[in-house]
């Protein structure tokens, strides 16, 4: 039942009979996930799992994780999809240069390093005098971390004036990868 379940997570149900050799390489990592899950070991050490497979089996397979942590299993992950840390791990370590930047609860280190922010296209680049410490993302498309409602007021009232109306807004918290972008950059 097991194996059968596993097959079916890993989208290999349809391969079980096929000789390993023939498979691709995204459908290999599959079958090494499975063999690293066939005797349900209570530690699981997965090491860039989703590298390479679809965005649904990413999903699934990580929808897999979520459940196998809530029925016991400890699971060490490493990823540079930073998405996937900040949605499946309690406790996040970032490297950088081969050294522990951070080694925190992901809850907390969110909290403390993730300010709301705005993220704004406009259709001609912001003077070189722009009072404000405006990050140029790409294609026309800015970013603003702040700390309270009014500097994003007091952002929009200098836009205006300037005769620069953004094209677009949004509004959000900083994730995971922005957190990790401003640890390593000190």
């Amino acid at each position: 039942k097991w194996l059968n379940e596993l097959l079916e997570v890993l989208d290999l149900a349809d391969k079980k009979k096929e000789s390993v050799m023939r498979l691709s390489g995204g459908m290999k990592r599959r079958v090494l996930i499975a063999q690293a899950l066939v005797h349900k070991p209570p530690l699981i050490v997965l090491d860039e799992p989703t590298a390479g497979v679809d965005i649904n089996l990413r999903h699934s397979l990580w929808t897999f994780m979520e459940e196998l942590n809530r029925k016991g299993h400890t699971i060490i992950l490493t990823t540079h999809y930073l998405e996937e840390a900040e949605r499946l791990c309690r406790n996040v370590a970032m490297l950088n240069h081969g050294r522990i930047a951070a080694l925190e609860n992901t809850r907390d280190l969110l909290k403390e390093y993730s300010k709301d922010r705005v993220v704004f296209t406009l259709s001609r680049p912001l003077p070189e005098d722009f009072p404000f410490l405006v990050e140029k993302l790409q294609d026309g498309f800015y970013c603003l971390n702040y700390d309270n409602p009014e500097a994003l007021r007091t952002l929009l009232d200098e836009l205006h004036k300037r005769g620069l109306e953004p094209e677009g807004l949004e509004i959000g918290k900083a994730n995971l990868e922005e957190v990790f972008m401003r640890i390593t950059s000190k």
